[in-house]
């Protein structure tokens, strides 16, 4: 048997279709502001909302604060239509509403759905019959039907017949050029068939491909899991690295090595940990809820403790190598290279450059970091510095007690690091001929 026509839907898809609906974005970060441009390309009208005053007024001069988001990209969006706002009344002015907030873990490591439950409740005023809810952000399997559902319900308005509600896991990755929004497929998941082909109708309109699921529940693990694997993965490189300094081997070239088989192996690297707002929190959403049905994931939270450990196994490292030169941390000038988590980027969210940050200045150390990507530390809840980036030359290296390569951007010239700096601690790699000055950690 068919399922009812549902008059709500047919009314939105046709405003989807003749670009009339209006889509609104709660959360202008590095997944709301990518899409909020790539909806207003594809020729919709694109309210942007997000409660800090200072992104609405940057995108309202015509500035990106996203460093892959050029100026010029803002400006098009603004001729396009495109406005930005911190009032979250607003978004009952749109047909489609795409919640793109943070999902933090507290200080306990549990989740933390704050801005999730915060945004749902300032916008519940203004929900309508014939709108469409999208979350997207990082959750916990059931997180859609068990706190966004009852908030709609509360308005008196059925899921499936009145308002549509999906979940959408983004996959942004900054810095990635093979992939961009519109080009990285989309899991999809709706509360009823309604829901989903309401879904299916808006991000079908922007990204060229969509993997239907069969329930948010179902997206919500795929989110998980994508992260996750990668996780452990990295949590394995790293537990390789400890192994193989031990038994005096390059961990680099051995894992090149393997990865000339042709099948059954995926490289991973290892590093000073894992940072971005994905792998070190998704994997403790999952960890979480598992206890709920009687599980303990102990191969989840083994590749969490490594990774989670490995800013302090360099700072370990650069204790021993400065102790060799007759040096205390304690009182010595040390620069962190890179303090974005990963090449090529500004993001710094939970990035492990900022962990050795912090244990260096646990330690007693006088520190500084140089980054091109991130010219002043980031307000950040959790983390403190008033620092901004060094800008590096022969002098200033030799000027430090050690260098601490976190994040090997190419804008960095190694050489010239190698030859000026009296102490690498390096965490990338990026050194394999031995050199006097130069410790892997």
């Amino acid at each position: 048997m068919s399922e009812p026509a549902v008059p709500a839907l047919a009314r939105l898809r046709e405003r989807i279709a003749d670009r009339t609906a209006v889509v609104g974005i709660l959360g202008l970060g590095y997944v709301g502001l990518p899409l909020a441009r790539r909806f207003t390309e594809v020729g919709f009208r694109v309210l942007g909302l997000d409660n800090d005053p200072g992104k609405v007024e940057r995108l309202a001069a015509g500035q990106s604060y996203i460093e892959h988001i050029p100026h010029t990209a803002i400006a098009d969006m603004r001729a396009a239509g495109f406005r930005s706002t911190a009032d979250l009344e607003r978004a009952g002015e749109a047909d489609a509403l795409i919640l793109c907030v943070p999902t933090p873990l507290d200080r306990h490591r549990e989740p933390d759905l704050s801005y999730v439950t915060g945004t749902m409740a300032a916008i519940a005023p203004v929900l309508r019959r014939g709108q469409l809810l999208s979350l997207e952000s990082t959750t916990w399997p059931g997180t859609t039907e068990e706190v966004l559902q009852p908030v709609v319900a509360e308005r008196g308005l059925a899921v499936g017949r009145d308002v549509f509600l999906v979940y959408s896991p983004e996959r942004e990755d900054p810095g990635n050029t093979r992939f961009t929004t519109a080009t990285m497929p989309r899991v999809l998941g709706g509360v009823t068939p309604a829901c989903l082909d309401a879904g299916a109708a808006l991000y079908g309109a922007a990204i060229e491909r969509i993997v239907r699921v069969s329930s948010p529940r179902a997206a919500e693990m795929t989110k998980l899991v994508e992260n996750i694997q990668r996780t452990v993965n990295i949590g394995l490189a790293n537990e390789m690295k400890l192994v193989c300094e031990r038994m005096g081997l390059d961990v680099f070239e051995v894992i090149e090595a393997a990865a000339t088989k042709p099948f059954g192996f995926q490289p991973y690297f290892p590093g000073p940990g894992i940072g971005g707002h994905c792998l070190p929190i998704d994997p403790f959403y999952l960890t979480w809820k598992a206890r709920e049905y009687g599980l303990h994931t102990r191969f989840i939270e083994l590749a969490g403790e490594i990774n989670t450990a490995m800013p302090e196994h360099v700072v370990a490292k650069l204790v021993a190598a400065l102790n060799d030169r007759g040096r205390a941390l304690n009182g010595a000038r040390v620069l962190v290279l890179g303090l974005a988590y990963k090449p090529n980027v500004d993001d710094c969210r939970e990035s492990p450059a900022i962990a050795i940050l912090e244990h260096l200045r646990a330690w007693g150390a006088e520190v500084a970091y140089s980054d091109p990507h991130v010219p002043t530390f980031p307000l950040m809840r959790r983390h403190r510095f008033e620092l901004a980036s060094t800008p590096l030359d022969a002098a200033t290296l030799e000027s430090f007690d050690a260098v601490v390569l976190a994040t090997d951007h190419a804008r960095f010239d190694f050489e010239a690091i190698r030859r000026h700096a009296r102490l690498v601690v390096d965490t990338r790699g990026r050194y394999r001929t031995p050199a006097a000055n130069v410790v892997r950690a």
